[in-house]
């Protein structure tokens, strides 16, 4: 069985950080890109932050970067999303996946983060 289960969300005062986590299992995490998407209310789900399976490649959204840093550690079938300097714009559920190819095969439950000014 596939799953992927995210935590480390929680309430954080604005410019504080978080670091969320996210395992994997029921594939071969090596094999796929992973990534972290969120969707705030009254919006689409919008991609954050990415890890390509070939070389580990991160690659950010505009708006997290400089803040944001994804790691993989395939020893653990674990991807993190470290954040920092968070703003109240961050707040979101944020929801990790993974795909071969390109992301979108499986998705996380989703973790809240919430930015308070």
């Amino acid at each position: 069985e596939v799953q992927l289960q995210a935590c480390g969300g929680g309430l954080v005062q604005a410019g504080g950080s978080l670091r969320l986590s996210c395992a994997a299992s029921g594939f071969t995490f090596d094999d796929y890109a992973v990534g972290w998407f969120r969707q705030a209310p009254g919006k689409e789900r919008e991609g954050v932050a990415c890890s390509s399976s070939s070389d580990g490649s991160a690659y950010y959204a505009d708006s997290v970067k400089g803040r944001f840093t994804l790691f993989r550690d395939n020893a653990k079938n674990r991807v993190y999303l470290q954040m920092d300097s968070l703003k109240p714009e961050d707040a979101a559920v944020y929801y990790c996946t993974a795909g071969l190819g390109s992301l979108g095969d499986y998705w996380g439950q989703g973790t809240q983060v919430t930015v308070s000014s």
